[in-house]
């Protein structure tokens, strides 16, 4: 085992922390609005941060919140917002109006979204661990995509099971949901598989860290995208978690309106994962061959 100096564990352990705090604590730190769609019927002025969508027609502007369009509609003594799209987002803009209506209401066992937001985590790990699994488990590029694809389905089944059918956190067609949970799982472990095939235990590393330390806190799904800092909030969108976590919104609660280029994103993530598990197939044979050589 090399040895390690206790002055560089002294110092290596805060700047880890301080890193792991920063991405975790950074956008819950600074939640504002920032280009926050909101539909406005009448002369209403909203303040800075806000992405005014007008209407002339209430109706309009309620239909563009259950389309998901934007996250509230601010009408003449009415404020329609969504909970489900964004518990804090709902609980922010509240004192807006004096009568407020949730045209699409948040699970009453998950209120707040709390449990939703905390099964994101679980489903990255999940994916973690399938992508390096399949790695050790199959040879080939093949195999460990089937694998990926077993293992996310199943694991789409066992999360849809709890938070839909025991914790109610989840509402609409369960095999929809199913399916966005069993996508996000083949989206994190295609990715993992992909560059620990690759780049071995860097790769590995570099994935997990990816995953875990960015695309969990940046996902916004314990707010809103649009409330986290702007490059924290687009990047989180960009990564499975983020992308995945916006799917299955729209799927458990808005009939899969606003959620096509989330479906997008994790496709794409896929394919990124299955062009890597190809590459590194490709690139075995050469390494064998000039190890060969230099012995």
């Amino acid at each position: 085992m090399p040895k390690v100096s206790l002055p560089a564990v002294m110092l290596v352990v805060p700047l880890a922390l301080a890193l792991v705090l920063s991405l975790f604590a950074w956008p819950a730190a600074r939640l504002a609005p920032r280009d926050l769609p909101v539909a406005v019927v009448g002369q209403a002025q909203l303040p800075e941060g806000f992405d005014v969508h007008r209407y002339d027609d209430p109706a309009a502007a309620q239909q563009a919140v259950r389309e998901r369009e934007v996250y509230a509609a601010v009408t003449p003594g009415t404020l329609y917002t969504a909970s489900a799209a964004s518990p804090a987002v709902a609980q922010a803009l509240a004192p807006m109006r004096p009568e407020v209506v949730d045209l699409v209401p948040a699970p009453e066992d998950d209120p707040r979204g709390a449990a939703l937001a905390a099964s994101l985590l679980p489903l990255i790990i999940a994916g973690v661990i399938t992508g390096a699994g399949v790695v050790f488990a199959a040879r080939g590029p093949w195999s460990r995509l089937g694998g990926l694809l077993g293992a996310s389905a199943l694991a789409g089944l066992a999360a849809v099971a709890i938070a839909q059918g025991w914790l109610g956190a989840l509402a609409g067609p369960w095999p929809a949901n199913a399916g966005v949970l069993a996508l996000v799982v083949l989206a994190v472990g295609a990715l993992v598989s992909g560059l620990f095939s690759l780049a071995g235990h860097a790769g590995l590393g570099a994935a997990a860290a990816l995953l875990v330390l960015i695309g969990n806190p940046w996902s916004g799904m314990a707010a809103a995208p649009e409330l986290l800092p702007t490059f924290a909030g687009v990047t989180g969108q960009l990564l499975p978690p983020g992308a995945g976590g916006t799917l299955l919104r729209s799927t458990a609660f808005f009939d899969g309106h606003g959620g096509g280029s989330a479906l997008v994103i994790l496709l794409a993530w896929v394919a990124i994962g299955a062009l890597l598990l190809v590459a590194a197939a490709r690139r075995e044979p050469a390494v064998a061959a000039r190890t060969a050589a230099a012995h």
